[in-house]
């Protein structure tokens, strides 16, 4: 569908250029003179004459006018532009004018394409030379012009019913003699640049591409995804071609810019905008994968256009000077490289509009392109000298670049949509597999705090048991009884084995309650309480509210971890005469808070225990947050669970 789309907008095309080519070919009658008048007179097309030469030869009018005496002189095409193709020498165009009106009146003869130097020269009444009036550069910016305009402008006055004979001559090296130029009174000249932007389409056109560039730069900060840096690329590189093609360049940019883009050639970012134009065909079908040879062969060819680019930059000026063959081989390449890569770009689209998995993205991407196409396509053939069909203002082109970044900005919105969906999709994953592993390093903590406490409790605990009632029997007592000395040491021994028997118990109920499996929240901490109050000192406290019971297993075993925890550095560390332990139950939120009135934490950093880094890392796990407040008379701190 897409291919016969393409085959009847091309033949269309071809008509129109016909129908524009035969337009040029209707006869007419070339006037001597053209006849100048305000505001506005006839085109130069009625009137004017032109004549190449070698670049080689020095400019000289007089040797011009020995041309035109000896009939070497052809009359210009009936039509705005003097388009001479792909041509390397220079043009003199001779005119004859005279003033109509009844006062004297400034005109302008204007180029409004760059041109690497012209010259106006003038021969009045009664005069048997020319004088040259004015030359100009389109190097120059406009600011920095003898007539500051975004064209090259050349004034000179006229009395009444005065005629003059005047010759433009016009230097251009970058192989497309595409010359649009016209004869205005300076008032009229200026009053139609005022309103050009707007009259011409430019203000909101520029205003598009940018904002468009603009949007896409804002979705490569959410996405990284290199497809919209190629986007900003590919609509800045023909924008400023198009700035170049109506010199609005030459109006907006600075000195330095301005004359960088020049040296890097006009037609050169078309090369520069189609190279990459590939590189995001090539993201958006996904070649890469699909067809690698194809994606690998596209890639080379953006690339070594790219660096053909540099070399003809940096070539150019010294091949004006020394080699205009050369010159004429780098020009003549460059079209062969651009032809290159929309020839690739229409097999690449051809080929995988084939293939089931891509069609349908070929088909959107050949749309856009399409657009694009067209409109390169009638440029072009303006350029080349096919033509001089302009069906549209400000271009074929400039619209075509509109149509085509409407319709790719909706596709590359689409494509972010998708991959929005898609890193949902895979944060997703990435976030169930992190729980799941969260859960089995929980799990393997859990049997590992098990099977320590039941080290703890069935190995060591019966062992100090033993240990101690062995101490007591009555040979040892016997023995310890013969002095007051051993007595008091046996005193001391038997309170040392009761303690640590006492801290073992501790230990191993803080990592095991004591019914695994069986006991509540509530009971699991209120025997640590009272196993840790067996000395006095601390003094431990617990509250609690009701319907703790409740509350999810993994919620419960967190919980008791985090308290377990925290009460074991207070009891620990705080050197704190009173521990208060609370668990709150809110409608959300299960709250349990540690309140100690010892040192605080005023000799170390909070959280840097290592104690606390697992509360820390348990309350994260289930989405939580832990506030801490310590000063030199307590600390509290705050565990919040999600329940």
């Amino acid at each position: 569908m897409w291919l016969r789309l393409l085959l009847v907008l091309l033949l269309g095309a071809q008509l129109a250029l016909g129908q524009s080519s035969n337009a040029v070919e209707t006869p007419h009658t070339v006037r001597d003179t053209l006849l100048l008048k305000d505001p506005k007179g006839p085109h130069i097309s009625e009137a004017y004459r032109y004549y190449t030469e070698p670049f080689s030869r020095a400019p000289d009018p007089e040797q011009a006018e020995a041309q035109w005496l000896a009939g070497k002189f052809r009359a210009g095409p009936w039509h705005k532009t003097l388009n001479l193709g792909l041509l390397h020498e220079r043009v003199w165009m001779r005119l004859t004018v005279r003033n109509t009106e009844a006062e004297r009146l400034r005109f302008l003869w204007s180029i409004f394409n760059f041109t690497d130097s012209a010259a106006l020269y003038c021969r009045r009444q009664g005069e048997a030379k020319f004088t040259l009036l004015g030359a100009a550069s389109s190097w120059v910016p406009a600011a920095e012009r003898t007539f500051p305009a975004r064209s090259l402008s050349f004034p000179f006055t006229l009395e009444p019913g005065e005629t003059a004979d005047l010759y433009l001559r016009i230097d251009l090296h970058a192989g497309a003699l595409y010359l649009p130029t016209y004869i205005e009174t300076a008032e009229h000249f200026l009053a139609w640049e005022m309103n050009f932007p707007f009259d011409r389409h430019w203000v909101w056109l520029l205003g598009f591409y940018f904002s468009s560039a603009l949007f896409n730069l804002v979705l490569f900060t959410f996405l990284r995804d290199r497809i919209h840096i190629w986007y900003v690329a590919y609509v800045l590189c023909v924008s400023v071609f198009l700035m170049m093609e109506d010199g609005l360049d030459a109006m907006l940019l600075p000195t330095g810019i301005y004359r960088l883009i020049w040296t890097v050639g006009q037609f050169n970012f078309t090369v520069l905008a189609a190279a990459a134009g590939i590189h995001i065909m090539l993201l958006f079908l996904r070649l890469r994968t699909s067809w690698p040879r194809l994606h690998q062969a596209g890639h080379w060819l953006a690339g070594l256009a790219m660096g053909f680019v540099v070399a003809y930059a940096m070539l150019f000026p010294w091949a004006v000077r020394n080699s205009l063959p050369f010159l004429q081989v780098l020009n003549t390449t460059r079209e062969l490289v651009l032809l290159s890569l929309f020839l690739y770009s229409w097999i690449a689209l051809l080929l995988v509009v084939r293939t089931k998995n891509r069609r349908r993205l070929a088909a959107y991407y050949a749309l856009t392109y399409l657009f694009f196409f067209t409109g390169f396509a009638i440029f072009w053939s303006n350029h080349v000298g096919l033509s001089s069909f302009n069906p549209i203002y400000p271009n074929p082109l400039a619209w075509g670049l509109f149509f085509e970044l409407l319709v790719l900005s909706a596709l590359l919105t689409g494509r972010f949509r998708h991959t929005l969906r898609q890193n949902a999709r895979l944060r997703e994953r990435q976030l169930r597999q992190r729980n799941a592993l969260g859960a089995r390093l929980i799990e393997a903590q859990e049997e590992e705090r098990t099977q320590l406490a039941r080290e703890l409790h069935d190995a060591l605990g019966p062992n100090l048991a033993a240990l101690n009632l062995a101490w007591q029997s009555p040979a040892i007592q016997k023995v310890l009884d013969s002095s007051s000395e051993a007595a008091a040491a046996g005193k001391q021994t038997q309170l040392l084995l009761r303690h640590l028997r006492d801290q073992v118990r501790t230990y191993s109920h803080a990592l095991l309650p004591a019914e695994p499996g069986q006991e509540s929240l509530t009971e699991s901490i209120a025997a640590l309480v009272e196993l840790l109050n067996l000395y006095g000192n601390p003094q431990v406290r617990v509250h609690y509210d009701d319907g703790l019971e409740q509350l999810p297993p993994v919620v419960q075993q967190a919980a008791y971890r985090i308290a377990a925890e925290l009460l074991n550095n207070a009891v620990r560390h705080a050197r704190a005469t009173e521990v208060t332990v609370r668990l709150q139950r809110h409608p959300t939120a299960l709250e349990i808070i540690v309140e100690d009135n010892g040192r605080g934490f005023a000799a170390h950093t909070p959280g840097s225990g290592i104690g606390l880094r697992g509360v820390q890392a348990r309350t994260e796990y289930l989405h939580g947050n832990m506030v801490i407040d310590s000063s030199e008379h307590g600390s509290r701190i705050t565990v919040a669970l999600p329940c």
